[in-house]
């Protein structure tokens, strides 16, 4: 039996992060935790990408951006989305969901899904804050896996 699982070893990768404006204390906060992920596992700062759009709705289209280029191992998607009293926050988390799995599927590029879904703004401190619960954190984490993971079972490499 062959198992595999991607080491959390950043050194020669290319990610990109796609951030939502929407909600900034909380995306900025999420940011923060996964580029100190990034650096604490060796991503060269000159290997790492931010990339801002408006809101959740948008990172899809941050993404495909990215994925296009080709230059990336990772993207990681960053937002926020806290339900209101319409249905707008069903609506804005399905099509964001599904909108940055299809950018993996179609570029076989690894899409972390780092989006919130909270039913308040105290919720999404607290999954956003300065501590190992910080999902920006999880989210790099992730991707550095999914890169080298890729990598082991014969995915491309992005590269410059």
């Amino acid at each position: 039996m062959r198992e595999y699982e991607g080491p959390l070893d950043g050194q020669g990768l290319h990610v990109g992060l796609v951030v939502a404006r929407f909600h900034q204390a909380v995306t900025d906060a999420l940011l923060e935790g996964a580029l100190g992920a990034f650096r604490a596992r060796g991503v060269d700062e000159d290997d790492i990408t931010v990339v801002y759009v408006p809101g959740a709705l948008e990172l899809p289209l941050g993404a495909e951006m990215l994925a296009q280029s080709g230059r990336y191992d990772a993207l990681v998607t960053l937002g926020c989305v806290i339900r209101g009293e319409t249905d707008h926050y069903d609506f804005v988390c399905a099509e964001a969901t599904r909108g940055c799995g299809r950018v993996a599927l179609d570029h076989g590029v690894p899409v972390m899904f780092g989006v919130l879904t909270c039913d308040t703004t105290a919720q999404a401190a607290a999954r956003s804050g300065p501590d190992d619960d910080n999902k920006g954190k999880h989210c790099a984490e992730g991707a550095l896996r999914m890169a080298r993971l890729r990598r082991m079972l014969g995915g491309s490499g992005a590269g410059p």
